[in-house]
């Protein structure tokens, strides 16, 4: 799963970004799509890391699930800044244009995604040994992709999200 993501990736160099400035709203669904597979990447290593660390700290399920919003952010944030600073931006721009392009992106995707797994009877109790944690895992992620992608295409059609983080791959 992880490999698909970054397959993806490799066109992001050769899309011209004509198409993501003068809000036309002209953005592929596959583009919004990739834009919230990389983010939903970051959002799932980090949160699968939260939960590890916070069971094998013997934490309770509010603090994990704080530990795993937290590096959620901070992955995601991560694999943007990483393209980004491939691309020999500064680490302060970079920095400025993946806070730019992920927040609303990771924001919703966490809300979805925490939110299944809340609501979900008996999910924030399940452990990562059981199988039900990674089918309930696996159902928010892929209701928080779903909900996710249109928000993405309409950022990036608004020149916003992802279509900054274009703009640095030439």
């Amino acid at each position: 799963m992880q490999h698909d993501a970054h397959a993806g990736h490799t066109h992001h160099q050769h899309h011209s970004h004509s198409h993501s400035h003068g809000g036309d709203g002209k953005v592929s669904w596959r583009m919004a799509a990739q834009a919230t597979l990389h983010c939903l990447t970051g959002c799932a290593i980090g949160e699968v890391l939260g939960m590890i660390i916070g069971t094998a700290l013997g934490w309770g399920n509010m603090p994990t699930m704080v530990l795993a919003i937290v590096l959620a952010f901070a992955f995601g944030y991560a694999l943007t800044l990483r393209g980004i600073l491939k691309a020999g931006v500064d680490f302060k721009t970079a920095f400025r244009v993946a806070l730019a392009a992920d927040t609303l992106s990771i924001a919703v995707m966490e809300l979805i995604d925490n939110g299944v797994i809340a609501l979900w009877p008996g999910a924030m109790d399940a452990h990562l040994a059981d199988a039900m944690f990674w089918w309930v895992l696996a159902i928010a992620l892929a209701a928080a992709f779903v909900i996710t992608t249109p928000v993405n295409k309409w950022m990036i059609g608004r020149g916003k999200g992802h279509a900054v983080v274009h703009q640095y791959h030439h």
